[in-house]
């Protein structure tokens, strides 16, 4: 009897436990470059944009963000921005930044959002070319198109 008692706790424990609401998933622009396509920095105006994200997604914000992913950055800063737009941000909640992912990878990036199954909600950084992409590899019929000049 003790025994049964212990598995109908283990298996009320493990429902409870995988029965967590899955994480809302927020998916962002890195933020604004130079003109010059072959120039990887951000614009003063990007570097002001992303320490905004510090204040709107910090940790006294109500978006709760424990994972952040951003685009593998290749040699010379290619494919950097996303990372530098939440670099700030992940420094202030003490993560790091998952850059796992390839840029154009959208399969990457939603099979690592269905892995995560740590504390707190998921901040994507990308490039305003790939975030259909990646919302297209989450489920969605009609991905968001994002504005290019925007």
């Amino acid at each position: 009897m003790l025994f049964q008692s212990a598995i109908l706790a283990f298996c009320l424990l493990w429902t409870i436990a995988s029965a967590r609401n899955p994480p809302t998933v927020y998916l962002i622009r890195h933020a604004e470059k130079p003109a010059d396509k072959k120039d990887n920095r951000l614009t003063h105006k990007g570097k002001e944009r992303a320490q905004c994200l510090r204040s709107v997604f910090g940790a006294e914000s109500e978006y709760n963000i424990g994972y952040i992913i951003a685009p593998t950055v290749k040699k010379h800063g290619k494919h950097g921005r996303p990372f530098k737009t939440v670099h700030p941000l992940t420094k202030d909640l003490g993560l790091r930044v998952d850059t796992h992912c390839p840029h154009k990878s959208g399969a990457c990036v939603a099979d690592a959002i269905r892995d995560y199954d740590g504390p707190g909600n998921i901040l994507i950084s990308w490039r305003h070319g790939t975030i259909p992409n990646i919302q297209w590899f989450l489920g969605s019929e009609y991905p968001l198109e994002y504005p290019k000049h925007r």
